[in-house]
């Protein structure tokens, strides 16, 4: 992608379809004159009489408790220096939707128009009422040592500049654990820090809380080494100056353990890195270019243990670790402040997370076989759902046995399920399926690419890395959309009409009558129908010529699956295909089948169709929990809609005993865990969270998923397409541009199984 189309793209997303990343949402009902009369005058006079009688009701009747503000006021924005308040807001909006999406902490940006501290801090003081956190951003340093050190003295609710503290406690847990592999103490270790700036002067003074030497430390800034005998150092330098006659970076790495770059791209060059001690340990984790290349240090190494700030190499020291963790187990026990029992909790719980299993879902959003501790994985991974059940209870207990903490929490088995529910897995599921397709892109059909959106969606998939676009249709028409998307990659295109396609075309309706020559066609019937694009694009999918095909966007769902079974037919062994969508909601993401083809399926047949969903959901990780609807629950019916589903689960329960699963039942049952259990104790479903729907027939699945999408805006992934031989996905007819690259991403992943199949098989002959 251009630069200048990256930034037009960028500018689109911040503006459209409202400016901006964040708003307000409403928590209690406002629907009548009574909720109005509640919500505002008379009703809430009540509240505001409570709180005038004890401050700390506040907590009790407003949504102070999980509000923090993000407040800057622009000096040292990312890596764009001082650009001002007003510019800084994008990045603190950016900041409010992270502590949303991973801890459920309601995040308010303030801008503060002035660089002088006394200012600064003041009018912090005066909002500081409004919110049960303050999280400094973005401020230059010194002063944002001295705002910090203040703010932390003058208030009693937690505050911490995540630029420092974030940093310095995620390489502190990755730092643990690579001196653990590495078979060395803190207290001996070597350390040079390149930077000087408050993240760096925040990690060194943790690494020292943690056992590091004042006198086994040298701090670089951008002159050389800081050194005692220089003149009119400042005290957070004066700290970390050293008395050794050195004045270079290459001076400094001879014979360090530890090099923590905080600072500029690639001055850390080979010679400096093979002057290391054994066993190197390197933080580099300037943005976006690291102080040595993650290649280069690794092939210059091979004992090193490396760690960067960036996602697409091992070791990723990413803040988002961190912030929203500690700020949700701080104001779950309404501390006073974040200090430092309560950030050294954080690192040791991070340290200690990495040395447990690892969720299938984190290695699956990885690409991994298995991530196990070790040079390669030494911190958490930012999609690792432990992170949220596991951090924030370490703060909240370093709050309460350190005394800051202003209520106890009695039941922590209760708070981590708590923490559990808050962070659900909505949107984690797009970034897995992202994140999981990009490791290995596969060359997918889009066999509708002369419509503009099915365009955009292929040019979407190709610049994200997502897959390798095999693009079918007119070509004249393709190009010139091309040149409006300036879609300028070097893409495959083919025209199923055109004169250069006859051979292939040949080749591939040979092939197709040769499979069905029994089942009525003809080689002049075969011909014909490789003009068309489904049957061509499904042959090249057959044919090994692409690994996937995604169709649908212009034709009723009924004409694109007809040649999907003639040519690319079931799966060995299945007797039924059908469809899945995953349902992206508030409560976690939901499977649901089969949507798109069976009308009325037998008990028999939703057994298999059940059987597989549980595939797709633990292809993306999840456990499946299997609940078979109906209008009925446990036998309360003798209509056959009831006991065809009846039998079905007899058929599962005999068959399928490590399932998770149970019916006929209702969905209200299958959803609300409590009314579950207290009505059918005896299910397996009981004391669960159902993940999986399974529906009696075609139009209550298709239905109840198009109800979810449009009434309570869902996002859905699918239909995706299980029991067929090859990775093809039929779109639903005028799908979104967003709804495609998803399908897109599916159609990667499908493809990437078959593969990992296809090579176990192999091996294990």
């Amino acid at each position: 992608m251009s630069n200048e189309k990256q930034r037009r793209e960028a500018l689109v997303y911040h503006a459209k379809p409202q400016p901006g990343k964040i708003k307000i949402v409403p928590t209690k009902p406002y629907a009548t004159q009574r909720d109005l009369a509640l919500a505002y005058s008379p009703g809430v006079a009540e509240p505001c009489l409570e709180i005038a009688k004890n401050k700390d009701n506040v907590y009790k009747y407003t949504s102070k408790g999980n509000i923090v503000a993000i407040i800057s006021n622009g000096t040292a924005v990312l890596g764009l220096g001082d650009i001002g308040p007003e510019a800084s807001k994008p990045v603190m909006e950016g900041k409010a939707l992270l502590f949303k999406i991973f801890a459920d902490i309601d995040g308010i940006d303030i801008e503060v128009d002035t660089k002088d501290v006394d200012k600064f801090v003041e009018t912090v003081k005066m909002i500081a009422p409004t919110f049960g956190g303050i999280n400094l951003e973005d401020i230059k340093a010194p002063e944002a040592f001295e705002i910090e050190r203040r703010l932390k003295e003058e208030l009693d609710i937690p505050v911490m500049h995540d630029d420092q503290h974030g940093t310095a406690i995620i390489s502190a847990a990755a730092l643990l654990n690579a001196l653990e592999i590495a078979q060395k103490k803190m207290h001996e270790v070597r350390i040079v820090v390149s930077g000087a700036g408050a993240a760096a002067v925040s990690c060194t003074k943790l690494y020292k809380a943690f056992g590091a030497k004042a006198e086994n430390i040298v701090m670089l800034d951008s002159k050389g080494v800081i050194r005692k005998d220089a003149e009119n150092l400042a005290p957070s330098k004066l700290e970390f100056a050293t008395d050794r006659k050195i004045d270079t970076l290459e001076e400094a790495m001879i014979d360090a353990d530890v090099f923590v770059g905080l600072s500029v791209k690639d001055i850390v060059s080979p010679e400096m890195l093979l002057s290391m001690a054994k066993d190197p340990i390197v933080f580099a984790m300037a943005n976006p270019d690291p102080e040595m290349k993650y290649e280069l240090a690794v092939s210059t190494r091979k004992d090193v243990i490396m760690a960067t700030g960036r996602s697409d190499h091992p070791n990723q020291v990413n803040n988002v670790l961190g912030f929203p963790f500690i700020f949700r187990g701080a104001l779950d026990v309404r501390a006073s402040a974040i200090n430092e029992e309560m950030k050294m909790a954080a690192v040791k719980a991070l340290a200690s997370l990495a040395k447990e299993p690892v969720p299938e879902q984190v290695n699956i959003a990885y690409g991994e076989t298995r991530l196990t501790f070790g040079r390669e994985y030494i911190i958490p991974k930012p999609f690792d759902q432990r992170l949220i059940s596991e951090i924030p209870p370490a703060v909240a207990k370093a709050a309460i046995d350190s005394g800051v903490a202003r209520i106890p929490i009695e039941d922590w088995s209760k708070y981590r399920e708590e923490l559990l529910q808050r962070s659900g897995d909505d949107n984690k599921v797009m970034r897995l399926l992202m994140n999981r397709a990009k490791i290995d892109p596969k060359k997918i059909v889009y066999a509708e690419a002369d419509h503009l959106d099915v365009l955009k969606a292929a040019q979407i998939a190709y610049e994200e890395g997502i897959s390798i676009p095999i693009l079918l249709g007119k070509r004249d028409i393709i190009e010139e959309l091309m040149g409006e998307l300036e879609f300028d990659a070097d893409i495959v295109i083919i025209d199923p009409n055109a004169i250069e396609s006859n051979e292939r075309r040949d080749r591939y309706a040979t092939k197709y009558w040769e499979n069905r020559r029994r089942s009525g066609s003809t080689l002049y019937n075969a011909k014909s129908k490789m003009r068309e694009r489904n049957y061509f694009g499904a042959m090249m999918v057959l044919e090994g010529d692409a690994d996937g095909m995604i169709s649908g966007y212009s034709r009723a769902y009924p004409r694109v699956v007809k040649p999907i079974f003639e040519v690319i037919g079931r799966a060995t062994g299945v007797t039924k295909a059908a469809t899945v969508h995953i349902m992206i909601t508030r409560r976690g993401p939901l499977f649901l089948a089969d949507t798109s083809i069976n009308i009325d399926p037998t008990a028999e047949e939703i057994a298999e169709i059940a059987r597989m969903t549980a595939k797709v959901a633990a292809t993306f990780g999840f456990d499946p929990v299997m609940a078979l609807l109906s209008y009925a629950n446990f036998g309360s019916s003798n209509h056959p809609h009831a006991t065809k589903v009846r039998k079905a689960i007899k058929i599962l329960h005999a068959e399928d005993p490590e399932l998770v699963v149970d019916g006929e039942i209702q969905t209200d049952f299958a959803l609300n865990k409590e009314l579950h259990q207290s009505q059918f104790p005896f299910s397996k479903l009981a004391g669960k969270k159902v993940n999986t729907l399974i529906f009696p027939n075609l139009e209550s699945a298709n239905i109840t998923y198009k109800l979810l999408k449009e009434l309570n805006e869902a996002a859905s992934i699918g239909p995706i397409m299980v029991g067929l031989r090859r990775s093809v996905h039929v779109l639903q007819l005028g799908a979104s541009v967003d709804e495609m690259v998803n399908m897109s991403a599916i159609a990667v992943i499908d493809a990437q199984e078959r593969e990992k199949r296809k090579k176990a098989k192999i091996g294990s002959n």
